[in-house]
Order: C-alpha cells, then structure tokens, then sequence
C-alpha cells in the first residue's frame, strides 16, 4: 500500500493521456481496498493477541473479522482482473513508466491474492465443526446406537479421507501404486487418530513446544540426587565391554553413513567432494551383475568406495533400488575385522518416509524363536524386502563363499538401524554368531520380549536428544498430553510465549518462568484435568484419560509400547569450547536402559543429534580418546 501511494504521488501529473483517466481511477480505487484490507488484518491481529490459548473469550469477535476479510476478496480480486484487462488495453497511450508502475502494481495484486489463497489452502481445517462429533462416552449413551455409530463412521471416514489427500498432494511427485495406496491409507488412519482429539492449530503446538523446552532446561538445571549420580558409576569390567562396543561402532558407523550415498559425501565435503568424485568415479564403473538400481554418473558407487576405503572387489552385491519398503543396501568384505557387512541406507526419499510414517504394529512370525512379539509395521516390510534378497538370490551364500572363516554384521542408521535390526532377528537362526550395529534406530520398533531377545546380539547407539530414537506412539501421545497441559494452564498470551520462546532460542539466557494457573494449586489437584485443558480437548482421548491412574489401569492402551532394539550406548555431550573458526565437543558414554527414551526432548538439538555425521564424530571422538586411555594404562 505504501508502495503504491508512493508510485500514484510522484505520477499523478501523468495521466493525462489517451486511457490515462481509467489508469488513474484504478489506482484509486485500489489505495482505497488495501487500505481496507490493512484494517481488516490489522484488527485481526489485535483480536488474536487477546486472551490466552486456553480462554478465547477476549477474541469472540475474531469470526465477523475474518468474514469481513473473506467479503473483502470478492472487490480485491475482481479489481486486480480489471486491472489486467486496463492494462493490456491497446487505447491506452500513456507514458513507458507510468504503465510499467500500473503492470507492477497489478502484478504485486496477483501475487498478494495467489499466496493468501495459497496460505488459507494450508492451514483451512476441512473437518471444521465435525470435529464436535467426537462425542464423549456420556453423549453416545444418549442416542440410538446405530445413529452414534453411522456419525461416528462419517466423521472417522472423513477425516481420514482428508488427511489421505493431504498425503497424495505431498507425494504427488512419486509413482504411486497400489503399495502406496495402502500406505496412504494406513498413515491417514494413523494421523485422524492422532488429531481426532484435540483441538489445536500449529501455533498453539509452538507455543507448548517452547514452554517445555524451557520447562526442561529448568529441571535439567537443578542439582540431581546422589542416588542418581552413583547409579551412572559402572563396573571396570562393564567399562571394558563398553570400550570395546564403541571401537567397533565407530568403526561400523562408516558403513552406515556410506549407505547414503553421495548426497552425505557431499554434505560432509561440500568444496572438495563433486571434484573427487567426477575424478574417481568413472574409472571404477561396477558391471550390471554386481550392483542394482539407478546410479548415474556411479555417483553413489563411488562415494561408498570414498568413504569405506575399500576396494571394489570388496563389494558382493550393491542395490540402490528404491520403493516404499524397499529400501537399498550394499554388502561388503570388511578385511579389516574380517566380517561380511550388510550395510543398510536411511531415510532419504518420500518412499523411505512413508516406509517410516507406517508405524502399525503387526506379529513378527519367526520359526524356533521363543520370543516372538510386536514389530513396526514398515520397517519389517522393508526388513523382508533384504532379508529374501540375501537369501533367495543367493547374496550371502556368495559372500562366505569368498570368505567363509568371516562373521557377519549387519548395520544400519536411522530407518537403516531399524532394518537392520529386525533382519539381524530374521537371520539370527542361520547365522548364531551375527552382530548387529543399529545408530540412532526408530524408537517405536519391538515390544519389550524381543528387545530383550536382541540384547544379545544388537548394540544401538544413541547421541545426546536424538527425537527418532524416543518416537513411538506412545510417547507422541504423552508428549500431546504435555502440549496440552502446558499451554492450557499458561495464562500468558500466545504471542508472548513465541516471541520470547524465540528470543531463548537464539540467544540464549535464563528460561523464562511463565505464571501458570497450576501456582498454588495443591499436588492433589494436578491429578484432575483442569477446565482449560478440557477446552483444548474435543473428546477425551486415551492420552488425556492417562492422567487418570484407575482408567489407565482398567483399558488397554491405545498404542502397544515398543522400544529400542537390543543394549544401549547412550552418548551425551559433556562440555563444549567454541573457538574462531570451530569448536571442541568433548562427550561421555554409558549403557542405558531403555526406559531413558520413554519421553521426547525438546531441544535445537533434537533433529541435529540423529544426523549421521554428528554421531560419527561423536564416536570417532571417544574412540580416539578412550584408546588414548588404554594406551597410557597399559604403559
């Protein structure tokens, strides 16, 4: 608006022209319906900062305000088409610049118009009112029961059609069959079941988001019991076996992270890595029989040989073929620990993330396997996937062939953890001796008798607030239950919260503490959900009923909990010295129990601690240095 008055104050002399009266009134009218616009919204804005999440009453006028901007689309879009017509009139006869200023406010119209349709497409809920009719145990009891049932199945089928479509539009991009059909299905499903209950928009997840960060920081500030302290001291011959895992780790982690291909060599040696590469990679071009799979340029071939150090004679068998739970993978001769590793890639497309996103449980079925138990629905597809090329084309058969005195080990990061670890279960019947090395695996992977199983034979690492190694449904669920609580009984604006959430974020400092309505409340009411979280809450889920000690006992969970696979090494940064150019992480490890990840972190660290080459160099460091230590011990 601004720009525009600016443009008609220093032109307005200039529109004494053939057609120039229509150009004028144009600009008139336009300054007039911004003008009216920047109220609407600016009156928006002032309503929104009312109140707080959990009491709407101060902004009960927002809806007029927002049909009052809907009406106003009606003038502002057929205004911007008259403007294109006027401006492309061959009788119109006025100055280059003066039309040039008339294209260029017609064109900032249509882009204004295209990106507010474009926004309110985002974040326009389709359910809308329908969510409502997720009636409460106490309303169905009073309906006919097959007219609760029929509306309950109409809102349940839209919704998930909804967020199915939501799905199809993000991945319309990739081939769909009827794999991914299904996929979408389940992950709709999934996601209708996750929203159906609470009634918050992204702003509002924000806003709880930064309020139990800094709640957290605050815990993790306070000083720990001594029983906490001395729980964490392990035994010399638990520190040896600790050693030992983390050597070979570290070792295997490189494996791991060369599954990725060329985008993590890129993204490790960004100035020098296309050079090498285009150098390199066209001397050691594999035959069609050794490897599978879209590679052009034998970019991906050679950033593996780049970063294993191997040779490629090594290599048995590489497959980059990639579908939904299918997911590529090499096999390689390690002289150097003499196994036969399998190494199997991580999240790097669409296909791999709706392989992630489809978290159903279902039975892992395994012959003379006691412990058999529940398994994420997806990674045991993409695991069957491998596991019948390994055995049916005859690809392991091939590796102890040329050489037989080697043990195998099967490793794997993020989705690739996950994988690997459920294949190192299928095969741990033929191959007794199989180890497996699963870096930063999904969190929500085996029910608790085949975790247990797995301690025998697979070793997870975990670094510092990685989120996929705490994500399960589970814990997805309570961490809604904290957003819920958190931001219901905060009696701060929102804007407030974000502003300064942002401010911590970046800068740092003491985390705020924001006056909730829980002070001076007694232990015994924290127990009841409060009015304000039930606003939050359109009917009360299992989540919100968890809060409540004898209905959480009496039903059974909505989601089955499922954990990390086999013994963990949890490695957390100790301290850090930020020097010029770089700085200096110096981290400690331990064995830890599963139960430690049964809550997400909330953290800027949360997604940088999963990524593969923060954990390499975090096990590269203590590698180095606990066998500096070995070194002086044994002097």
């Amino acid at each position: 608006w601004v720009g525009i008055l600016a443009l008609y104050t220093v032109h307005k002399g200039q529109f004494n022209c053939p057609g120039g009266g229509l150009l004028h009134s144009y600009l008139l009218v336009l300054l007039v319906l911004l003008a009216s616009v920047i109220c609407a919204l600016s009156a928006l804005v002032y309503i929104s900062m009312q109140g707080t999440i959990s009491n709407p009453g101060p902004r009960k006028s927002l809806p007029k305000l927002l049909y009052t901007r809907l009406f106003l689309y009606l003038p502002e879009f057929v205004w911007a088409v008259v403007g294109a017509v006027w401006v492309s009139d061959s009788s119109v006869h006025c100055e280059k610049t003066v039309i040039n200023v008339i294209i260029g406010t017609v064109i900032a119209s249509w882009i204004i118009i295209v990106f507010t349709i474009i926004g309110v497409v985002i974040v326009f809920d389709p359910l809308g009112g329908k969510k409502t009719f997720y009636l409460t145990d106490s309303v169905n009891r009073n309906l006919e029961s097959s007219q609760s049932g029929q509306l309950l199945y109409n809102v349940k089928n839209t919704a998930t059609r909804v967020w199915e479509k939501r799905i199809r539009l993000l991945c319309c991009c990739i081939v769909q069959d009827d794999d991914h059909r299904v996929a979408f299905t389940s992950i709709a499903e999934l996601f209708r079941t996750y929203f159906s209950d609470t009634d918050l928009v992204p702003s509002d997840i924000a806003a709880g988001l930064i309020l139990l960060h800094q709640e957290q920081d605050k815990m993790e500030s306070c000083p720990k019991e001594p029983e906490e302290v001395l729980c964490h001291s392990p035994s010399s011959r638990v520190t040896d076996d600790l050693d030992i895992e983390l050597e070979n780790a570290a070792h295997y982690m490189l494996f791991a992270a060369a599954a990725y291909g060329w985008p993590y060599y890129i993204y490790t040696n960004p100035f020098t890595a296309l050079c090498k590469l285009n150098g390199d990679c066209c001397g050691n071009r594999p035959t069609d029989s050794d490897i599978t799979g879209s590679d052009r340029h034998n970019f991906h071939f050679g950033s593996i040989l780049k970063i294993t150090g191997l040779q490629y004679r090594d290599f048995i068998h590489i497959s980059f073929h990639n579908k939904i739970y299918e997911i590529p993978f090499f096999v390689a001769l390690d002289h150097r620990k003499e196994a036969i590793v399998v190494a199997v890639r991580g999240t790097l497309s669409f296909e791999d993330i709706l392989t992630d996103l489809s978290a159903d449980c279902e039975d892992l079925t395994l012959e003379d396997v006691l412990e058999n138990g529940f398994v994420h629905k997806g990674i045991t597809q993409a695991a069957n996937y491998i596991y019948r090329k390994l055995i049916n084309d005859g690809i392991l058969n091939q590796a102890f062939t040329t050489a037989p005195e080697y043990k195998l080990v099967i490793v794997g990061h993020s989705l690739g953890g996950g994988t690997a670890s459920i294949l190192a279960i299928m095969l741990r019947n033929s191959f007794p001796t199989l180890r497996c090395y699963a870096f930063s695996p999904p969190g929500g992977l085996l029910s608790k008798s085949l975790a247990d199983y797995t301690k025998h034979f697979i070793v997870s690492v975990i670094v510092g607030k990685d989120l996929v190694a705490r994500l399960s449904m589970p814990n997805m669920e309570d961490l809604k239950r904290r957003i819920v609580r958190i931001v219901a009984n905060c009696n701060r604006p929102k804007y407030q919260i974000l502003l300064r959430g942002c401010w911590y974020e970046v800068f740092g400092g003491d985390p705020d503490n924001f006056p909730t309505e829980l002070d001076g409340r007694n232990q015994d009411a924290l127990t009841q959900p409060l009015l304000a979280e039930e606003s939050l809450m359109v009917r009360r889920s299992s989540s919100y009923n968890a809060l409540e000690d004898e209905l959480h006992a009496n039903s059974p969970p909505q989601y089955p909990h499922l954990y990390l696979p086999g013994r963990i090494i949890h490695i957390v940064e100790e301290s850090s010295s930020r020097r010029l150019c770089s700085s200096a992480v110096k981290y400690t490890a331990r064995w830890s129990a599963e139960t430690i990840f049964s809550s997400i972190l909330i953290s800027p660290k949360m997604i940088t601690d999963h990524m593969p080459d923060v954990v390499l160099k975090a096990l590269n460091s203590l590698s180095q240095e606990r066998g500096l230590c070995i070194s002086c011990r044994t002097r």
